[in-house]
């Protein structure tokens, strides 16, 4: 069995060491470096026990600096968009940068292109950062502790943050998976099976923002409730799909925030192996890797290419503070943010 380790994994423009941490077990190896908290490498069984690494990523500091598509990253302040890179809080408003046409995306320079403190602990990596105030137009000092841990079959992350005055936080991890192996392409992509839990999606306009209305998934290309190849309609002409160039929607999930729930399911007939999602954020954003493309060569020398990979981003609703009645990201000083998100890995 593979020993948990850390390592040197290069340099940042700027000279920075960059580290690559290893959690190891029997079942799993996870490599996570501290430049955006990113996770690296999951490497797991297929149904005839080889080992097969299903996270995309990259062999190198320089492309996780200059990528656009934030494979593996920690994201905040606040995970997906913004609507018009504004919000108003507590009466004061807020300006965001606009780094996705005029609307805000990810935090902008955010939380994925800062080098983050780690301290390897057993099977757990601790991984903090401080943002401050006014960073990327938020308010408030936020302190951000990340915590994975790697238990038998699966990567869960715990996320904790405060903050010495209101401000929004929604924090996310932006992995791309392909569960047949992470060289193998949008072919395998589209022969994945997809299970999303969900009876209601946030609607969405031409440029991915909510209009406010949470509609049933029923009798729709978003009705993922029973498994489904995930090429199956991904080029449907109905206009949610269309808006964005396919899948690109947050899912409400069932279940209360705050306690564990399903938040998914993806099968590989190619590999065999299974991932279920559960977490304690009340949406999901699934994300068919429309624009996955022109990004850094990857591991092993790969091209990745549009659609060989998807994700599945636990969160709050996107734009959750110009909706009232959606659940609020909102953070207030002697308050704790505290969420879980697990990736559990089987084979069939």
């Amino acid at each position: 069995m593979e020993q948990n380790r850390q390592e040197c994994f290069g340099y940042t423009t700027a000279g920075e060491s960059v580290t690559r941490y290893w959690l190891c077990n029997d079942t799993m190896q996870i490599g996570i470096i501290n430049l955006g908290a990113a996770i690296q490498s999951v490497i797991v069984h297929d149904r005839t026990g080889q080992l097969v690494d299903v996270a995309l990523g990259y062999d190198n500091p320089l492309a996780y600096e200059t990528q656009a598509q934030f494979i593996g990253a920690i994201i905040g302040r606040y995970g997906n968009r913004i609507a018009r890179s504004r919000f108003t809080l507590d009466g004061v408003e807020y300006l965001l940068p606009a780094n996705d046409g005029r609307n805000h995306l990810h935090g902008g320079s955010g939380f994925h292109t800062r080098l983050w403190q780690g301290e390897l602990e057993s099977n757990k990596l601790m991984l903090q950062l401080v943002s401050p105030a006014g960073a990327d137009g938020y308010p408030g000092t936020l302190h951000v502790d990340v915590c994975y841990t790697l238990t038998n079959k699966a990567l869960e992350i715990h996320y904790r943050a405060y903050t010495d005055a209101p401000t929004l936080c929604n924090l996310t991890n932006h992995a791309y998976w392909n569960l047949a192996g992470h060289t193998t392409g949008a072919e395998a992509i589209a022969r994945h099976q997809i299970c999303l839990p969900a009876d209601y999606f946030t609607s969405i306009d031409s440029e991915a923002i909510p209009t406010g209305t949470l509609c049933p998934v029923e009798g729709t290309p978003l009705d993922l409730r029973k498994p489904i190849k995930m090429s199956a309609k991904w080029d449907s002409p109905y206009t949610q799909i269309q808006n964005v160039g396919g899948y690109d929607h947050n899912y409400v999930l069932r279940g209360s925030i705050g306690t564990l729930h399903a938040a998914g399911q993806v099968y590989s007939p190619d590999s065999g192996i299974v991932m279920s999602v559960k977490t304690t954020l009340p949406g999901v954003q699934f994300y068919s890797g429309n624009s996955l493309a022109n990004t850094p060569v990857g591991k092993d020398g790969t091209v990745y290419s549009r659609r060989s990979g998807f994700c599945l981003e636990t969160q709050f609703y996107p734009d959750s503070i110009h909706h009232s009645a959606w659940p609020q990201a909102i953070l207030r000083p002697n308050e704790i943010w505290s969420h879980y998100t697990s990736y559990h890995f089987s084979t069939k």
